[in-house]
């Protein structure tokens, strides 16, 4: 993956321009493209602010951006983007596993270091991790040739009862939804068998570790599970 140019990467201009490739990157990967309204709610600033963003934006080739569609990275904002969010990854899993920085907690702290630290660093925390494929919620770390790892598996508020598999990754958007699972027991890597889906957008009823945990609906969205067969 090559480098972005170094006037993107040293100063608090290059900063802001990261964060809104990263914001774009996102959005399209969950929309399939990002509106300045979207951008504009994803980053807390005006509208106006992203217009001009993406302006500068689509003239450094990062996006193409099309009036009143919104905006798509072109391959050198997706390179951009991809090793923007290695570091921010690889930083998250460094702070967890490491300093033991709970999962709640490490975005912040690794918002700031992202446009601070060297390649070289990342390099040798990718190595003094192991190489590693997933961050402490469970989301790919894209690899330093530029591919992302593969996720597949199941929302757990669609699956069926009967249903088994490992918790594969959540949302990492609400520090407080992080909370809440780890305060029910529930971690990437852990084997539930979900029991009941009550109707009505009531909550999940699961079997992990032992014993019946309730999730309610909006974490249950959240939350991405394997496909897979139930332990004996």
């Amino acid at each position: 993956m090559p480098n972005p140019p170094d006037n993107l990467r040293s100063d608090r201009a290059s900063a802001s321009v990261e964060d809104y490739i990263k914001a774009v990157y996102r959005l399209q990967a969950e929309h399939g493209r990002a509106t300045t309204r979207d951008l504009s709610q994803a980053l807390g600033v005006q509208m106006a602010s992203v217009t001009g963003m993406m302006k500068q934006l689509h003239a450094a080739g990062y996006v193409d951006h099309k009036p009143y569609q919104g905006v798509e990275l072109t391959p050198s904002g997706e390179t951009l983007a991809l090793r923007v969010l290695r570091r921010h990854r690889l930083l998250e899993l460094f702070l967890h596993r490491t300093l033991g920085i709970a999962w709640d907690e490490v975005h912040e702290d690794a918002e700031r270091l992202e446009h601070a630290v060297s390649e070289r660093l990342i390099a040798k925390i990718d190595a003094f991790l192991g190489e590693p494929v997933f961050d402490p919620h469970g989301a790919p770390i894209p690899q330093n040739d530029g591919t992302v790892p593969e996720l597949q598996g199941r929302l757990l508020s669609d699956c069926p009862p009967g249903h088994c598999g490992q918790v594969l990754q959540v949302s990492d958007k609400d520090p407080a939804l992080l909370r809440h699972l780890a305060d029910l027991g529930i971690r990437i890597g852990l084997q539930v068998r979900v029991l009941d889906q009550a109707p009505f957008g009531g909550p999940v009823r699961l079997q992990a570790a032992g014993r019946q945990i309730d999730l309610g609906r909006q974490a249950a969205e959240r939350v991405l599970v394997s496909v897979g067969s139930c332990e004996p």
